[in-house]
């Protein structure tokens, strides 16, 4: 692990970005920050877990929700600066309680529309 660590470079926070993308069809599903400690539980457990900047806390995906992250693939980029994670999403990613946090699409009108439906009840989803 210690390969990984010395590849990752985490920025003056502690942080770097990890993109969470559906193993299955490709698709991205959300992003999210990791510090150290982070994308050490991720590695060794295999279920996602992320650092929230607002509660300053580990977060990890789905532990109230049930929706959870397994990770499938870890991937570094060329600078070390970004990770993808490849993952089986078990319900929503997004706490909209759309399946991708990326759901609304720019039109040539410059309004945004909706590109997804929900799969879970928004009321039902936790929130932080």
């Amino acid at each position: 692990m210690q390969a990984l660590f010395d590849a990752v470079k985490f920025n003056d926070a502690g942080l770097v970005p990890a993109i969470a993308q559906d193993a299955k069809t490709g698709d991205v599903l959300m992003m999210a920050w990791m510090n150290r400690d982070a994308l050490d539980e991720t590695v060794r457990t295999g279920r996602v877990c992320y650092w929230s900047r607002s509660r300053q806390a580990l977060w990890r995906k789905g532990e109230q929700s049930g929706h959870t992250q397994a990770l499938v693939e870890l991937i570094v980029d060329c600078d070390g600066d970004t990770l993808l994670l490849k993952v089986h999403q078990t319900g929503a990613a997004c706490h909209t309680g759309q399946r991708s946090c990326f759901f609304r699409a720019l039109q040539s009108d410059g309004s945004l529309k909706e590109i997804a439906t929900p799969i879970a009840d928004p009321d039902k989803i936790y929130r932080p």
